[in-house]
């Protein structure tokens, strides 16, 4: 192990033990470093590293923070990784993402308010008639996000965000079939906006469920190349 790995794991250990809570700044450098036993070198690649990482946070003129350590922020780090996956990393997610979005529609549905339902409904009526591909991803990502914020579990709405964000540089809309999936792709959202309105968790589980099976399907049939264009789901 490096002097700058036991520096950051010292930091870590610190924050998890809670010596250092979210937002308090960090001692000086030169206590931080009698306590780790580091140079000053290794203390600060340590700091740099765990502030790459959403744990810590440089204030201009102020110094460096624990940061607020929200589930976002914590899986910064992760989602770097996840955003340079190829289609078949990307659809080994599937089986992650299914159980997750699932219970996650399954707790908006508990929870949601009719402001909640009315703000799906909007999004999805400017979804049915657009044909701008990037303004249907925006919309997508949209509709999913209000409904994963509604889920009242902020960790959850975290990382679902994390695993979806990967497939909107695989577009299947310009498949053969891609009338289809789009007007699928609707449908699936409607049910969901049904199960919503009707306070249904086990409807909104299964029909999350059904869409996001639907969105693997067409993605293993067409195995669309990366780039920068919306995948639908």
């Amino acid at each position: 192990m490096t002097a700058t790995d036991e520096a950051a794991d010292g930091l870590r250990a610190m924050i998890a033990k809670g010596e250092l809570t979210p937002g308090r700044q960090l001692p000086a450098e030169p206590e931080l470093c009698a306590r780790l036993g580091v140079s000053r070198g290794s203390l600060r690649e340590a700091v740099r590293s765990l502030a790459a990482l959403g744990l810590l946070e440089s204030r201009h003129g102020s110094g460096t923070f624990v940061s607020a350590l929200r589930p976002g922020q914590m899986l910064a780090g992760f989602a770097a990784t996840v955003d340079v996956l190829p289609l078949d990393g990307l659809l080994e997610l599937f089986d992650v993402r299914r159980p997750l979005e699932a219970q996650a529609a399954a707790l908006a549905a508990a929870r949601a308010d009719e402001q909640v339902v009315a703000r799906l409904r909007e999004v999805q009526k400017r979804l049915a008639v657009s044909e701008d591909e990037a303004e249907r991803h925006a919309l997508d990502r949209e509709f999913h996000s209000t409904l994963c914020e509604a889920s009242g579990n902020e960790a959850l709405a975290a990382l679902i965000d994390v695993l979806r964000a990967r497939g909107s540089h695989y577009s299947i809309y310009g498949a053969a079939e891609a009338d289809t999936i789009r007007l699928a792709s609707d449908l699936g959202h409607e049910a969901l906006i049904n199960a919503m309105a009707a306070r249904d968790p086990a409807a909104a589980a299964a029909a999350a469920t059904a869409h996001l099976s639907q969105t693997e399907v067409w993605l293993r049939r067409y195995a669309p190349l990366p780039d920068d264009g919306p995948a639908a789901g």
